[in-house]
């Protein structure tokens, strides 16, 4: 069994960058113990103009009840 953790970035209005690097949150996750699984633009379609304002990275780790088995 695994936990998920949902972690959104958002883009900065005029310039439309993201407003953190992702990769450098990746990396803090991962010496977490949390394993990057993907990035995902929920609003890409609706937004109205063919770009997000925002992102998400899911994260997985095993749950800590089958850790403590």
């Amino acid at each position: 069994m695994y936990e998920y953790q949902y972690i959104r970035i958002d883009f900065k209005r005029l310039s439309g960058n993201p407003k953190e690097d992702y990769q450098e949150v990746i990396n803090q996750q991962a010496e977490k113990g949390w394993r990057f699984v993907q990035l995902i633009a929920p609003d890409f379609v609706t937004s109205g103009v063919g770009v997000g304002t925002y992102y998400e990275l899911i994260f997985e780790r095993p749950s800590s009840l089958s850790r403590n088995r």
